[in-house]
């Protein structure tokens, strides 16, 4: 493979599919002019099907559009939209009690508030990323006080409904993984000590507890002490979660001149995840599996989602990056591969969200509360600032 020419070819498919597929699609059909705000629950074509708004999305579109502004292209009209929707998010996605909601109204009448803080964490990242690209650093001081408040609500016992009932403890991958690249986005548009405290302790976190060498995974559910729960849930393996959990930690690495203790970590969550995930008969990473290799209990574990490709194709590139490695090109063009020949819809634009096994659809509606602009425009612009940075190292 000649590296130089692939990167080339991928940096400029990233860069026109972001600017004349992906975000043209979600200002046309999502961004809501009257409101502010994203609607995401849109069919194939982008027609509005529910109105309800997914506050996830109200973060993750502002985000989006801060963050393609700032490394791709300087469009106003993804600014605008930005601070359209953090306006909505600041107006009425807050409960009194500082907590967020999970669904509002187009007009933001409150609809369903969950125990989760993610929310919060879009938010977050949201204001962060609008910092730098309005200049306005105010909303950096947000981000830093929203982060602040998430730690409060998952520390202060009381302040967040317990999952389980009184006796069970169990702990998480999902919110030590995000709080990593999290706080390191917050870190590009202000400096604090929380900060990087917050990004060692994950990283402690998942080398202390959630990683099994016994079973060579990252598990999603372990006891409070890393314990290894034999059940459903604690042998449960989610392969798209534990390698974009990889490449923020490769991300974080870099921050530190390609650090190789984290190296190594990111590494082998990374090589671990790919040979739980990657299916060696149809292709593409699956969604669930168990780790002593049961039955999954999940009713949708073997089928392809479009976020873990997502997740796979930025992960690969920056092992490349921090290792040089040919391997990790060679699955980068793999992922790459069977990705593009399955999820993106020539027709009406943008991409398939859920596909069977083999690859063939499932549904094909572009967004719904979980799905809209974060995961396929957060890599395309991500892969750009990647291969653009292999590039001038050559």
């Amino acid at each position: 493979m000649n590296s130089k020419e692939y990167l080339q070819t991928w940096s400029a498919s990233y860069k026109r599919d972001l600017i004349e597929n992906i975000m043209p699609f979600w200002m046309l059909h999502g961004w809501d002019r009257k409101n502010g705000g994203v609607y995401t629950c849109v069919d194939r074509e982008g027609k509005l099907m529910d109105t309800t708004k997914s506050v996830w999305f109200q973060g993750r579109f502002a985000f989006t559009c801060s963050y393609a502004f700032n490394h791709v292209a300087r469009h106003p009209e993804w600014l605008e939209a930005a601070k359209s929707t953090l306006d909505f998010i600041e107006k009425y996605c807050f409960d009194a009690d500082g907590r967020m909601y999970f669904e509002v109204t187009e007009t933001g009448v409150p609809i369903r508030k969950r125990r989760y803080v993610f929310s919060e964490t879009f938010a977050a990242i949201a204001m962060s990323e609008y910092s730098i690209a309005s200049g306005d650093c105010s909303y950096a001081l947000k981000a830093l006080k929203l982060f602040n408040d998430i730690r409060h609500f998952l520390s202060t016992p009381g302040v967040l409904t317990p999952k389980y009932c009184d006796g069970v403890h169990l702990q998480g991958h999902s919110i030590v993984m995000i709080l990593i690249n999290v706080a390191s986005r917050i870190r590009e548009a202000i400096s604090d000590p929380v900060l990087d405290e917050q990004i060692k302790e994950s990283i402690d976190d998942l080398r202390k507890y959630f990683m099994h060498p016994e079973f060579k995974a990252l598990l999603e559910t372990v006891g409070p002490n890393g314990e290894f729960i034999d059940t459903n849930a604690g042998r449960t393996i989610n392969p798209g979660h534990c390698i974009e959990t990889a490449w923020f930690i490769l991300e974080e690495a870099k921050a530190h001149n390609w650090d190789k203790e984290m190296v190594n970590t990111a590494l082998t969550i990374l090589d671990w995840s790919w040979e739980w995930g990657w299916d060696k008969e149809f292709g593409g990473i699956i969604n669930f599996r168990d780790c002593r290799d049961l039955p999954s209990q999940d009713y949708a574990h073997d089928m392809k989602f479009w976020w873990p490709q997502t997740e796979a194709i930025i992960a690969t590139l920056y092992a490349y990056q921090a290792t040089k490695d040919e391997k990790y090109l060679a699955m980068h063009k793999q992922i790459s591969d069977w990705t593009y020949a399955h999820f993106p819809d020539t027709e009406f634009g943008e991409w398939y969200g859920y596909l069977h096994r083999d690859g063939t659809i499932s549904q094909p509606a572009k967004g719904n509360l979980f799905k809209g602009p974060f995961h396929i425009p957060r890599m395309m612009t991500k892969g750009y600032i990647l291969c653009e940075e292999l590039l001038s190292e050559k």
